[in-house]
């Protein structure tokens, strides 16, 4: 089974360092570039299957829909008339197949017994996050990714969706868009979400203080709850653009908040560190994890995150999912 998640891990760390050239794409009126020479890829029509990678396998509905935010792949590109874009183009094939590569991945051990949608979007590249400039990450998110995660998320729920329990789930770029779903999610949706995995990402204080009701997972069974964690081989490899300042971390291979020690087949030592909110990872060999512009994956294990713990998470969400429908059962 290890050999299986270090294949995955390769897989990814092959996909991740493809650098795109050109692209043929419509300048987006939806969405203001704020700098000169710099194109924003088209707005994609989410009513479309072009723009999603679904599986579905909840033919007895006892599973749960699981809408699945991917990470970031595009390193900064230019268009034919010379133009630098700080977003992926989904309406590239090349593109999509970057993401269609990690969508595939996580659907293996997130979509059996449940409907998994996860939608193409304008993430911001690679280049964008090496800024180290928060306000420079936002801005782009904000402005193009995050519009396109709302509105294929809207879509989902009005026309998939239709009132079942959903996990929401999302890795690095995904992570993030997770918690800023949870911080625009209304009540009543909310109450259908069995819980929400943010997989090396942050949640911070201003989160949790702002949004109360983003409450962290203190088990494996809880429901309505965020499932956060970021790996390190040492604290001082806390990188700050992903994983600092956090307020919530849990074990996902013992499913503690505490400082107990978990081994993942049998050969690495999983701790949590309660003062910096991260797993300190022992005996995993990270080395094949690409170098991503000298920020991830030196010293942290940002790139294996929804690997490293696959199987753990294989058996965790139908877990909750059966928590989840055992407590709405007796809510009747």
């Amino acid at each position: 089974m290890f050999m299986i998640v270090i294949m995955r891990r390769l897989i990814y760390s092959i996909a991740v360092s493809v650098l795109a050239f050109a692209s043929f794409a419509c300048n987006d009126p939806d969405a203001s570039a704020s700098e000169e020479n710099v194109f924003v890829p088209a707005p994609p029509d989410y009513s479309m299957p072009l723009y999603w990678y679904v599986v579905k396998n909840d033919s007895s509905d006892k599973g749960a829909d699981v809408f699945y935010i991917p990470s970031t792949w595009e390193y900064d590109w230019f268009t034919a008339e010379g133009k630098i874009s700080h977003h992926a183009d989904p309406s590239r094939e090349d593109h999509r197949k970057d993401m269609r590569t990690e969508m595939m991945g996580i659907a293996e051990y997130m979509a059996p017994g449940n409907n998994f949608y996860s939608p193409f979007y304008r993430h911001i590249t690679l280049d964008s996050w090496a800024t180290l400039n928060e306000d420079t990450i936002n801005r782009r998110y904000n402005d193009v990714s995050f519009r396109d995660i709302e509105k294929s998320f809207k879509l989902f729920l009005e026309t998939e969706n239709k009132g079942r329990p959903f996990v929401l789930a999302g890795f690095s770029q995904g992570g993030k868009s997770v918690v800023e779903l949870l911080k625009v999610m209304d009540e009543a949706t909310r109450e259908r979400m069995v819980a929400a995995y943010v997989m090396g990402y942050k949640v911070t204080p201003d989160d949790v203080e702002n949004y109360p009701y983003i409450r962290a997972a203190r088990d494996s069974m809880d429901t309505g709850v965020v499932i956060c964690y970021n790996s390190v081989s040492d604290v001082k490899y806390v990188k700050p653009v992903v994983s600092a300042p956090n307020v919530m971390c849990i074990n996902p291979v013992n499913w503690h908040t505490d400082g107990t020690p978990a081994l993942l087949d049998d050969s690495v030592r999983v701790t949590l560190d309660p003062t910096a909110e991260v797993l300190v990872v022992e005996g995993y060999d990270g080395s094949g994890l690409p170098n991503i512009l000298d920020i991830l994956n030196v010293g942290d294990y940002h790139g294996a995150e929804p690997w490293l713990y696959s199987e753990c998470l294989r058996h965790n969400i139908p877990l909750r999912i059966r928590a989840f429908r055992e407590k709405s059962i007796e809510k009747k």
